[in-house]
């Protein structure tokens, strides 16, 4: 029987590698990104055609190549950064010059211009799909420029699964954010289809934020600044009453490297614990600095996944560090950070002895409720019980008349409770009925905004005074993914200079009567329901429009809009669940009371 197994060829190899590294453009735009920053490069020009599937290219100033460096880097482990495994546990730069340049070569047509200030001519590469077809001098100024063009063309299936231009330009910009916000020095652009999207001037953090995300985000900012012999945490976390349902605006970056970090993620939430409105999400950019031997950077593919040496002590630091920040902002008590240097944070190694308990000793004879003068526990419940207990309990029924409704969805007696303003509670026949309000609310209202957008009846009401609105560049691509939708749902706005747009109309009926509020809880919902694939762009639109218009959490209602409430929830088609899935409607039985009061 012959032997079967072999060894693939490198461009093969390649191919397999780079799906793990380079799984759609903005992968591309990261890696090369990365590369110029660890080069070294004061400017970076970034320049994208048709969401990166013709062209992705990255222009730097930093230290270019040589000849032999610009071809050694796109072989397979090729890096400039790393000599011993022992460098992989100390690790200060992004990506390692070369690292995933041989992914790139192998999924696309690249073309590479380098010089070094040294040296009196550039070095000139072409590389299609991972085959050298030029190496020859060229005349360049000093750095680097990286053009990548046809991505995945010799894998069409590959290219195929590529989502919209809208989808994948979205993406190109989160990466680009998480870059520039961590590099302030350095100036960036960005040009999408000849048109600019960034022009980033050099500034510090603060003036980088506010150039990324709008002006609009300057007052919401509050600093962080705390420092210890384990970490360094800097940055800035959003006010609570300016939290939202905001997905985007949440960074954490060690040694400004942008990472995910569910963990610490909780951290932030639980120090905003009871001072955030229900469902919203504060912003946050928080910069840790740590040895960077206690960390572990090479745990995923693309390095956003980072592993702690001491993660339990950093969470208890971050927590208090945000809500300390918060203390200064007068909304929780403070805790002082600002001693005498640095906090000395003692952290148990798992290889150090642990300390044997202090004794502890105890009495078996001891009775706590021994002795006359102090009564029994249940002596004092029963008493207690006695004094408070309101008699003629029944009143609270008494002249109720009873009817006989077919089935839970009517009422014994038409009467409603609002709990915490948020359930409404109503009797029936098989016990209580609790209605989630916002839920009951949002399927009314998306069942509406779905029949307006089929037969096209929605109404507009024009502003008196256009309101002007400046958007991230992201939501910019959002908006016009459901413009025509928006439009038929009686939104009328134009779009300006930059990123702003100028509403002029706004469907009549909704709840708010700021339409940039409106416009921007509407992005919001949008992007949230986006990855529902059973929805078509309309449901998702008029999901949207039902997640920004609906009765929020918090609000008292009057017995007759419990009442209208609950009349049109039962007039939808699908009453019992929200347009995202979610229960609208539960029915707690009397047996379940029964069995809870046994």
């Amino acid at each position: 029987m012959p032997d079967i197994i072999k060894l693939l060829p490198d461009s093969v190899a390649n191919q397999i590698a780079a799906g793990e590294v380079i799984q759609r453009p903005a992968s591309v735009v990261k890696e090369l990104m990365e590369n110029a920053v660890d080069a070294g490069a004061q400017n970076i020009d970034v320049i994208i055609r048709d969401s990166g599937r013709t062209l992705i290219q990255v222009t730097d100033n930093g230290t270019g190549m040589s000849e032999t460096d610009a071809r050694l880097a796109f072989e397979r482990h090729a890096t400039s950064k790393i000599t011993t495994a022992h460098d992989l546990f100390a690790i200060t730069t992004k990506g390692f010059r070369g690292e995933a340049l041989a992914s790139i070569a192998a999924v696309s047509m690249v073309e590479l211009r380098t010089k070094r200030e040294e040296d009196e001519s550039g070095t000139l590469l072409v590389i299609n799909g991972s085959k050298v077809e030029t190496q020859e001098p060229c005349s360049w100024a000093t750095g680097s420029s990286f053009s990548v063009k046809n991505l995945f063309f010799n894998i069409p299936a590959r290219r195929k699964f590529l989502k919209s231009d809208n989808t994948e330009m979205r993406n190109i910009i989160n990466e680009f954010q998480k870059i520039v916000i961590a590099h302030p020095g350095i100036r960036f652009t960005l040009i999408h289809n000849d048109s600019e999207i960034y022009n980033l001037p050099r500034g510090n953090t603060r003036q980088r934020i506010i150039n990324v995300f709008g002006r609009q985000i300057n007052n919401d900012l509050i600093t962080l600044d705390t420092s210890t012999t384990l970490i360094t945490i800097g940055g800035f976390i959003g006010k609570p009453e300016n939290a939202r349902r905001k997905y985007g605006e949440q960074f954490f970056f060690v040694n400004n490297r942008f990472m995910k970090h569910p963990y610490f993620h909780k951290a932030v939430i639980e120090a905003y614990q009871n001072i955030l409105p229900p469902e919203a999400l504060p912003s946050y950019f928080i910069f840790m600095e740590v040895d960077p031997a206690s960390i572990d950077i090479n745990i995923h593919p693309t390095k956003t996944e980072i592993k702690f040496e001491d993660e339990r002590a950093i969470w208890q630091i971050l927590m208090a560090s945000v809500r300390e920040a918060l203390g200064r902002f007068n909304i929780v008590p403070s805790l002082d950070f600002k001693g005498e240097g640095l906090v000395d944070i003692p952290v148990r190694s798992a290889f150090r002895d642990i300390p044997e308990p202090p004794p502890i000793e105890i009495n078996p004879d001891y009775d706590p409720f021994a002795g006359d003068e102090q009564p029994s526990v249940q002596k004092r419940l029963i008493e207690r019980f006695e004094r408070e207990s309101a008699g003629g309990w029944e009143k609270l029924y008494g002249g109720q008349e009873r009817t006989e409704p077919e089935n839970d969805r009517a009422v014994s007696s038409r009467k409603f409770f609002q709990v915490k303003n948020k359930y409404i509670i109503c009797p029936v026949i098989s016990g209580l009925m609790i209605i989630d309000q916002k839920r009951a609310h949002e399927r009314i209202l998306f069942e509406q905004f779905l029949g307006n957008l089929e037969s096209s009846l929605s109404l507009s009401q024009a502003q008196l005074f256009p309101v002007e609105i400046t958007l991230d560049p992201s939501d910019i691509l959002n908006l016009r993914e459901i413009e025509d939708d928006l439009r038929l749902l009686g939104f009328a706005f134009e779009y300006g200079e930059g990123n702003t747009i100028s509403v002029t109309g706004k469907p009549t009926g909704l709840g708010s009567d700021d339409p940039a509020m409106m416009i921007g809880i509407l992005l919001e919902e949008f992007k949230r329901t986006r990855s529902d694939p059973s929805a078509g762009i309309r449901e998702k639109v008029a999901a949207a429009m039902a997640g920004a218009s609906a009765i929020p959490y918090g609000r008292p209602l009057l017995k007759n809009e419990m009442e209208d409430l609950f009349d049109a929830l039962f007039m939808c088609k699908s009453p019992n669940y929200s347009p995202n899935g979610k229960p609208v409607i539960n029915i707690l039985t009397l047996d379940e009371i029964d069995r809870r009061l046994k």
